[in-house]
């Protein structure tokens, strides 16, 4: 008999036990579909200027004008949004127009340059080409400094053997002054090219680099959760 009795309340606490991880499950599942799926606006609610509530299900003009709140299906207010203010939403539209633009130049950046090593590695064939330019510039005018070494050694032994320069001399010597100062100007124009280039793709790198961390707007968004 004791033997008996024993068995049927193992079966009892066992059965409860069951129930018991049953109900537990059912719980966790519940708070995990809440938990994933959030609340929802359903109704819209805003007060007018004699403090009387109209409620819709969609945005009215004087839904924005007064300011609203936004409710779930059980009227529990789960975002607010602020008054519509004419006078400053007009003083920050040069700032919003501003970052409208900015955000146009992210974007072309961002589809041009798809992370900042593709914008570092054109940088660096851009000035390496530049690099090129002024050294093969650079050896030009050596071979012509060089050239006018020899043309006033000729034109210093005329001087000394009291003869005036000849004209094809005259001419090169002439000749090779402009170019000497052509190939200067050059040289220069090269090198705050570079300057510029590097300082561009510089900006290009930065704006690449800080653009997901960059506000999509100046200005803060009216409607916020509660």
């Amino acid at each position: 008999m004791l033997r008996e009795f024993n068995h049927k309340l193992a079966l009892i606490v066992k059965k409860r036990m069951t129930a018991k991880v049953i109900l537990l499950a059912l719980l966790s599942l519940q708070t995990i579909s809440i938990m994933a799926d959030p609340p929802k606006a359903v109704w819209y609610r805003y007060y007018d200027s004699k403090g009387i509530a109209n409620v819709s299900s969609s945005v009215t003009p004087n839904h924005i004008r007064y300011g609203y709140e936004a409710l779930d299906s059980n009227m529990q207010v789960i975002q607010r949004a602020r008054p519509y203010n004419a006078e400053k939403d007009a003083q920050y539209a040069p700032q919003r127009a501003a970052a409208a633009k900015q955000r146009e130049s992210d974007l072309k950046l961002k589809r041009a340059y798809t992370n900042s090593q593709v914008a570092t590695q054109k940088r660096n064939t851009a000035l390496s080409y530049i690099l090129k330019q002024i050294k093969f510039q650079q050896d030009e005018l050596k071979q012509l400094q060089n050239d006018r070494i020899g043309f006033l050694r000729q034109e210093k032994e005329n001087m000394r053997k009291g003869k005036s320069n000849p004209k094809p001399l005259q001419d090169m010597i002439d000749y090779n002054s402009k170019n000497i100062v052509m190939k200067k100007e050059q040289i220069q124009s090269l090198q705050s090219h570079y300057r510029n280039t590097k300082a561009e793709y510089d900006r290009i790198i930065y704006s690449v680099l800080t653009f997901a961390a960059r506000p999509k707007d100046l200005t803060q968004c009216r409607l916020h959760h509660v």
